[in-house]
């Protein structure tokens, strides 16, 4: 596979972007950060003129794949009405109501511009409604990149400590060091440990916050009942019980991985998907923990939140998800548990120890011996990642693109020719290995 073109932007990026890209999570891309001229459907196609089956999908935004024309269009009817009015608009209010008639939790909802923008927003709900400061996160899962979440996302197992009582590990360089002072880290899928922390910091803890599954680590579903006796807690605690649905919002089900599992959070984050590409995000919640906001107790701003183009792209990708009775994301889970099967079958014929796990719209692929993969050590302590880090590289030269972590996202509009074509080359590169 030809690079030289990237090769030739990227040192060029480099004079004038910090690191040449505008995501530290782009920075390791292999052999280089990759240009992109245009992404069509399922496919894009890099500066070098290389065409690539697209299971990055902007990391889960593009569920309708690229360029999606109901979307741009509906976004170029928007426009000529006005971008960023610093007021309100009707097509506000129509999301608004199609969010409170699909998503369980959302009596009232808050637009913003970034997943990580709205879980502040939550937490600062959620510390407004309890009079408490303490939030209770899991090792694995990400919730942002500012100093007050970004603590064990992906740890070192010296580094984390002991699993009965993990230390919050700070992922970055020039964190403010009392952001830690709040943060109680936990093991996930145990609900003993949470029972148990939650009576060493009683009375302290405002929220729990939780991917639903836990999309950023190995697609780990939760538990049968665990999310049911987190949600029990809560309730018997006094303590805010948040969903970070930023990937599995309107990914998984309509109303996210709270409606497929059919527990029902406080308050719920959404992003990525619900747009089909366009940047948003939203806190959906309870009336009475939402109504801090709307009377201007708890600060929320923005000056783009509600910008008429993100606006229109959702309320079309949301109308677009509902029609024929959900058939976008039957589409997912058909596409996504096929690539699934089909890779699980290549694991059998070239005798390679080769876990997958996940629902079917995202799932993930784990070099490994272990049958399961139930948390974040079990991952760390297990998964073989300097294979999975060979398999990337020999999908992507055979024309397949991959996210470096082992998730998968796939997209409406993915066909059996490119499943067909992921499979071949999957076949290929497990043999190489």
């Amino acid at each position: 596979m030809k690079t030289d073109r990237s090769r030739e932007l990227y040192e060029r990026s480099k004079k004038s972007l910090a690191g040449g890209v505008s995501s530290n999570v782009r920075l390791h891309e292999q052999p280089v950060p990759l240009f992109f001229e245009r992404g069509q459907g399922s496919h894009l196609y890099d500066v070098d003129g290389n065409e690539y089956i697209d299971y990055v999908l902007g990391q889960g935004p593009d569920i309708f794949g690229h360029s999606p024309n109901f979307i741009i269009d509906a976004v170029a009817d928007g426009m000529t009405r006005g971008l960023t009015f610093a007021g309100q608009h009707e097509l506000e209010i129509e999301l608004s109501e199609a969010v409170q008639r699909i998503v369980p939790s959302a009596d009232l909802v808050r637009y913003g511009s970034s997943g990580t923008e709205v879980v502040q927003a939550a937490l600062r709900v959620a510390r407004a409604y309890t009079g408490r400061s303490k939030f209770i996160k899991f090792e694995g899962q990400y919730h942002g990149w500012t100093d007050s979440v970004l603590y064990s996302t992906a740890p070192g197992l010296e580094a984390a400590g002991s699993s009965a009582a993990p230390t919050a590990v700070p992922m970055s360089e020039g964190m403010a060091a009392s952001s830690a002072d709040d943060i109680v880290v936990l093991p996930w899928n145990d609900a003993d440990a949470l029972r148990g922390a939650l009576e060493r910091h009683q009375g302290d803890i405002a929220a729990v916050i939780t991917e639903p599954i836990m999309c950023n680590t190995n697609c780990i579903v939760p538990r049968t009942g665990y999310l049911e006796e987190m949600r029990r807690l809560c309730d018997e605690h006094g303590i805010v019980l948040i969903f970070d649905e930023v990937i599995t919002g309107f990914r998984l089900a309509l109303g996210g991985a709270q409606e497929l599992l059919g527990v029902t959070p406080d308050l719920s984050t959404f992003a990525k998907a619900m747009a089909g590409g366009f940047p948003i995000s939203m806190l959906a919640g309870r009336r009475d923990m939402m109504s801090l906001i709307g009377d201007g107790s708890v600060m929320h701003g923005g000056t783009v939140n509600s910008n008429v183009m993100s606006i229109s792209a959702a309320l079309a990708a949301l109308t677009k998800l509902q029609e024929d009775d959900g058939a976008a994301i039957r589409s997912l889970y058909s596409t996504g548990l096929a690539l699934m099967e089909g890779l699980r079958d290549l694991g059998s014929k070239h005798e390679l120890d080769f876990l997958i796990q996940g629902p079917g719209p995202v799932f993930s692929v784990t070099f490994t011996d272990v049958p399961e993969i139930c948390d974040y050590r079990s991952h760390k302590s297990n998964a073989d990642e300097e294979t999975y880090e060979r398999f990337c590289r020999g999908m992507r030269d055979r024309g397949v693109r991959l996210i470096g972590r082992g998730v998968w996202f796939v997209s409406t509009v993915h066909t059996e020719s490119d499943i067909d074509r992921t499979l071949a080359a999957a076949d290929e590169t497990l043999s190489s290995l």
